[in-house]
């Protein structure tokens, strides 16, 4: 009994400060998502507190009823694909960079991390004014005429728009994880495969990239993420346009439950079926990289 009354209260004080933090977990990312997966059995409207159950009626409907949200299904995972190429290609290769330089360090670090704290209707205004401006002012003086672009009025060069600002946008957060893991290499490695004559190339695919596979790991999955709930910049940008041919899930599931139909149920089912979307594809990513870096 004496010794079971120090446990006890060693159990009580570690709950005790678990429990606001689990409190606020619980109200405000718990319930609201347990209430998600109810009103999106529902055909309530978001507005009257009179609705009736509808069953999987609404999952139903959006993948055979809803062309439109399939096209923002197909859309946003070729999105996905390309900004999880191009960030971390960029970020990795501005690190490598980065690290390269001696005097500049610093300075060089922080201008290419500053577009991640920019706002993003910042650089959405600073973007639409480049892209509607500038590039065809420089296209029409000089020799790079393919810059004249219709960037926002044709669906194609509005992907591309999309992605230069995501891209332009997101790399530099990446550049700082991967500055981070390339500074905790082992300098030892390095030094002596570059006395055994091999080259830079050779040294980044045997030692430095199999080293730095948790930072790959926690990049990939941060993109995947971000990218496949992407609103702010395609609305700031082309509000899903031309048409709807730029519209992404997020931005589909808005204009369904608040700014066109007012379709709360609906919405909500489109919402559970993106976050199932990303919960199978971030579990896949993790085990597969996971297990890359145990090979490592």
């Amino acid at each position: 009994m004496l010794n079971r009354a120090p446990r006890a209260r060693r159990t009580l004080s570690l709950l005790a400060f678990v429990a606001p933090a689990a409190l606020f977990y619980f109200v405000y990312l718990a319930y609201p998502t347990l209430a998600g997966f109810y009103y999106s059995l529902t055909n309530w409207n978001g507005l009257f507190q009179t609705y009736r159950m509808v069953g999987f009626s609404n999952y139903v409907e959006a993948f055979t009823q809803d062309p439109r949200f399939i096209h923002s299904l197909l859309y946003t995972l070729q999105y996905v694909v390309a900004i999880v190429i191009l960030q971390n290609l960029i970020g990795l290769a501005l690190a490598l960079l980065v690290e390269g330089l001696m005097k500049t360090k610093s300075l060089f670090r922080t201008l290419f991390f500053m577009p991640n704290i920019m706002s993003v209707y910042i650089s959405t205004l600073m973007w639409t004014f480049i892209f509607s401006r500038v590039l065809p002012q420089i296209a029409h003086v000089g020799f790079l005429h393919f810059l004249d672009q219709p960037w926002f009025g044709s669906p194609r060069v509005a992907f591309f728009s999309t992605l230069i600002v995501s891209t332009w946008q997101g790399a530099g957060y990446l550049m700082i994880i991967y500055i981070a893991a390339l500074q905790g290499l082992p300098r030892e490695l390095i030094e002596a495969a570059t006395i055994d004559g091999a080259s830079s190339l050779r040294r980044f695919r045997a030692i430095v990239f199999p080293l730095i596979m948790p930072a790959v790991t926690v990049c990939v999955f941060l993109t995947l993420n971000n990218s496949f709930k992407i609103f702010d910049v395609v609305y700031a940008l082309t509000r899903g346009g031309p048409g709807y041919s730029t519209e992404v899930i997020a931005l589909n599931i808005y204009q369904e439950g608040f700014a066109r139909d007012l379709r709360f149920g609906y919405a909500t089912a489109k919402a559970v079926i993106l976050f199932i979307i990303i919960l199978v594809v971030t579990l896949v990513q993790v085990n597969v990289f996971k297990r890359r870096e145990v090979e490592a």
